[in-house]
């Protein structure tokens, strides 16, 4: 009698399971992963599914627990050990920002004893303009940013605009209630420049790339990598000092600046109001009233001209007079003349 062989059965190699089954298993997988689709599922299942796994979630999230606080100790203990060097470096920044704060009060003190003592008045930057960026109109030609506040909170043409790292441009075209803001990186963009640590000059051109570069800086400058380049106000637009970047050697042998600014999205700016320094010779006409500068050409083109022309008619009266009374002129002359000969 021939025994039928079981689906299964013991072996050196363990339990193995026949291949129709495995055949049949694979077909059911592939179906339920092809027909499992939102769109396609019963209402009751669709039930089900959603109470299993809301009575699931609880308990996978219990058990995972101290799974996930015992894969996180390492992580735990290697953070706090950079918070406290952190910390350290940052009482550090604190006690040389509580050095420079002392330093830049006694000199403003200087400075105005100075001007007090010269009787010189410097340019003065007013309380700044906060404003936020509402569009970047950036292109293949232009770098510039609409800010939301214009000429109605006090902001002019020409104003310099900065963030919380450094300058970002200048004021450009100003509206009622807006205002363009153009970048350092723009095509368009001049700045005198020059160098903290040696006062090297230098114009700072923007080129539409991220890192504008300094022009003529002469043969020789004394630029090192990593120089702070802050405004110069040779120009008398932007005020002297504002951080600007630093510097970054090219491989061809020129400069380039890493902005400040770009450490942090432009999206909160300060638009500070600077008062430019007027020339001499323009405070000079300004003083001057616009109706004195006619009036003195008058008097000294008519005036004389009048003064010639009385001279003139007074002389031809004179004459006309003396020809009248010609005869006894000569009369009374020559009576004149008989009389102190017969003396």
């Amino acid at each position: 009698m021939a025994s039928r062989r079981s689906t299964r059965h013991d072996g050196d190699q363990g339990v193995r399971f026949s291949r129709t089954l495995f055949i049949a298993l694979l077909v059911v997988s592939g179906a339920l992963i092809a027909f499992d689709r939102p769109a396609s599922r019963s209402a009751p299942f669709a039930s089900f599914r959603a109470g299993f796994t809301d009575v699931s979630a609880p308990l996978l999230d219990l058990v995972a627990q101290p799974l996930r606080a015992i894969k996180n100790i390492g992580p735990y203990w290697r953070r706090q050990g950079e918070l406290a060097q952190e910390n350290a470096r940052l009482r550090q920044q604190l006690i040389e920002a509580r050095y420079w704060e002392d330093l830049a009060y006694r000199q403003r003190d200087r400075i105005e004893v100075y001007e007090d003592a010269l009787d010189v008045e410097s340019a003065a930057i007013e309380d700044r303009i906060g404003a936020w960026t509402v569009a970047d109109p950036r292109g293949p030609f232009v770098r510039a940013r609409l800010i939301g506040r214009g000429s109605e909170a006090g902001i002019r043409d020409g104003y310099p605009v900065i963030n919380l790292y450094g300058l970002v441009g200048r004021v450009y075209e100003t509206g009622r209630r807006s205002a363009r803001v153009l970048l350092l990186t723009d095509l368009n963009s001049r700045v005198p420049v020059m160098a903290d640590r040696s006062n090297a000059r230098a114009i700072l051109v923007g080129d539409n790339s991220e890192f504008p570069r300094l022009d003529y800086v002469g043969r020789a400058p004394d630029i090192e990598p990593g120089d702070r380049i802050v405004s110069s106000g040779d120009d008398g637009i932007l005020p002297r000092g504002l951080p600007v970047g630093e510097a970054v050697a090219t491989r061809d042998g020129g400069w380039r600046v890493r902005l400040y600014s770009d450490q942090a999205p432009v999206d909160f700016v300060w638009v500070w109001p600077f008062r430019r320094v007027t020339p001499p010779d323009q405070e000079v006409e300004a003083e001057i009233p616009a109706t004195e500068g006619p009036l003195i050409a008058d008097q000294l083109v008519i005036e004389p001209a009048a003064d010639s022309s009385g001279e003139a008619s007074s002389l031809g009266e004179d004459a006309d007079q003396g020809a009248g009374n010609g005869a006894g002129d000569d009369v009374a002359a020559s009576d004149g003349t008989a009389t102190e000969d017969n003396r």
